[in-house]
């Protein structure tokens, strides 16, 4: 069904349904009983959501289906008021490079709310507790959700770009990076082989994807790198990386390179496939 049509109006239908938290499945329902054929319902989804074929297929069949994020389309995507440009995209791994995801006087209103509450970033260990990492070498702290104004209008701005609900979203993180620190390569996902995976993922499933923003530029290094694919996004004030994958999607392997000048500052959103639990 590559010449596939779809009306603007059922365009929009299945949008705004989608982003209100309704399930897949639900979804097909109600487009078999409009008089949607199972087929072209599943294809029409899967086109409108930009998801895999086989995760709508899955939900017809009433498999446990978690919830999955709309991948922002090039060359624009406009959330409100708020146009975002999406300047890079590849698909394997599924990762865009979003301009203008936040503006310069977001960036500035976060990391002053930050500032007072940093110490050492942590990583998660194999039993779900957090732990200090010599792989992650910043400063942290997290927000809770919707803790301020500004936390607020931004998680509503990626729920809204990303078409999943805000409640998905673990809180939202604040790192600070310092000339030669680093994050070493690693996944975002977790590991269902680690003791850990039952306690870290009753609280709202797999993480599904990631954004990356970055809140000012770096003189020199602290990109995103994505070594699998040879492909490392710049860090540029305002601008954010997103990236989503499935568990065990080992191209999605990336870091946080050394800052060799200056400092750098970054807003990273992880995404679950359930409401997320603190």
């Amino acid at each position: 069904m590559s010449n596939l049509t779809i009306r603007p109006e059922l365009r929009e239908w299945i949008l705004s349904t989608s982003r209100s938290g309704c399930s897949l499945s639900d979804l097909l329902k109600m487009l078999k009983d409009a008089g949607y054929g199972g087929e072209q319902s599943r294809q029409i989804v899967a086109r409108v959501l930009n998801l895999p074929l086989a995760t709508v297929i899955a939900a017809a069949k009433n498999k446990v289906v978690g919830a999955r994020t709309r991948h922002p389309q090039a060359p624009l995507q406009t959330v409100g008021d708020h146009p975002v440009k999406i300047t890079v995209s590849t698909d394997a791994p599924i990762v865009r490079v979003l301009e203008n995801l936040l503006t310069s006087e977001e960036c500035d209103g976060l990391m002053a709310e930050a500032t007072p509450r940093l110490a050492r970033s942590l990583t998660v260990d194999v039993d779900g507790r957090h732990q200090t990492d010599q792989r992650r070498t910043s400063q942290g702290m997290f927000f809770g959700i919707g803790e301020t104004p500004l936390v607020q209008r931004i998680e509503q701005r990626i729920a809204d770009l990303l078409a999943i609900p805000v409640n998905h979203g673990e809180g939202l993180q604040i790192l600070h990076y310092q000339a030669g620190q680093e994050y070493e390569p690693h996944f975002d996902w977790f590991n269902p082989e680690q003791p850990g995976f039952s306690a870290i993922t009753a609280r709202g499933g797999q993480r599904i994807a990631s954004v990356v923003m970055y809140l000012n530029t770096p003189e020199e290094g602290g990109g995103t790198a994505f070594p699998r694919i040879g492909l490392t996004v710049t860090a540029m004030r305002g601008s954010a990386v997103y990236f989503a994958y499935d568990t065990g999607d080992e191209a999605s392997l990336h870091a946080g390179l050394p800052v060799i000048k200056g400092e750098k500052w970054i807003a990273t959103k992880w995404l679950r496939e359930r409401p997320y639990q603190a």
